[in-house]
């Protein structure tokens, strides 16, 4: 009988950054921020630190002085980002986000990782922050998959570099997958799949074997794809999309 108890408990305890992120406050990396800012509480009693397990069946957590609870309503949208947004749900200096793009939405939905103003292309938002974990963590290895317009010829020696990896100011980055789609006559058009996430990554990378960015999209994020949607545009994931993101 006391076996059973305690496999029980094993199994319906969990990382309280965990929790939270399945309950939809923010993905698992903004989660730990949430609960070192001392901004969580469960049972009544502020908690700092992380690594702390709770039942979510008896344990009760409170973000903010707001009761946590898991949803089951989760949503998962494509967007296809143009330029000009910023890549938040608020801007202090007033930019337009890529909320302003699903105004009238009822639900609430957060960026997964991250395009810069002026990148545009596929972006995935959701509610269901365990997903935007598995997404943006580097250790999954999801690719990205951008088509990249650089000024200047790339070489093949240049083209070895990045699928090398190349050392950046934040350090090493992993080998990419590139390779040479076509030149044009001042430049080349390169696809660049990377599964990091750092920031500017791609325009960095390229920047550093000398031939910067001029145009960055990204088209693909694993085995999703924009799917023919224009720049603003956005749709609901497909069931085999949803459960392709679960399985990952």
């Amino acid at each position: 009988m006391y076996n059973n108890t305690v496999k029980r408990r094993i199994v319906l305890e969990e990382r309280l950054q965990k929790f939270l992120a399945r309950a939809g406050i923010a993905s698992r990396r903004a989660s730990e921020r949430l609960i070192l800012e001392g901004r969580v509480k469960v049972n009544g009693r502020t908690v700092k630190e992380l690594g702390i397990k709770i039942d979510p069946s008896k344990d009760e957590v409170w973000v903010d002085g707001k009761v946590c609870r898991i949803k089951s309503n989760y949503v998962y949208i494509v967007l296809n980002k143009p330029k000009g947004y910023v890549t938040t749900v608020k801007d202090p200096f007033g930019r337009l986000t890529v909320m302003d793009l699903l105004k009238g939405f009822k639900h609430r939905v957060y960026p997964v990782g991250r395009l810069d103003k002026d990148t545009e292309g596929l972006l995935i938002l959701t509610n269901d922050g365990e997903v935007a974990y598995r997404l943006t963590h580097p250790k999954h290895e999801v690719d990205k998959t951008y088509l990249a317009h650089v000024e200047g010829h790339v070489t093949e020696s240049e083209l070895k570099k990045l699928n090398k990896g190349i050392m950046l100011k934040d350090g090493m980055t992993a080998p990419s997958k590139s390779r040479i789609l076509k030149f044009s006559q001042k430049g080349t058009l390169l696809e660049i799949k990377i599964h990091e996430g750092r920031k500017r990554q791609v325009r960095r990378m390229c920047l550093a074997i000398g031939h910067p960015v001029v145009h960055l999209k990204r088209i693909a994020i694993g085995k999703i794809t924009l799917a023919g949607l224009k720049p603003g545009q956005w749709r609901f994931m497909t069931e085999p999309e949803v459960e392709y993101i679960k399985s990952l």
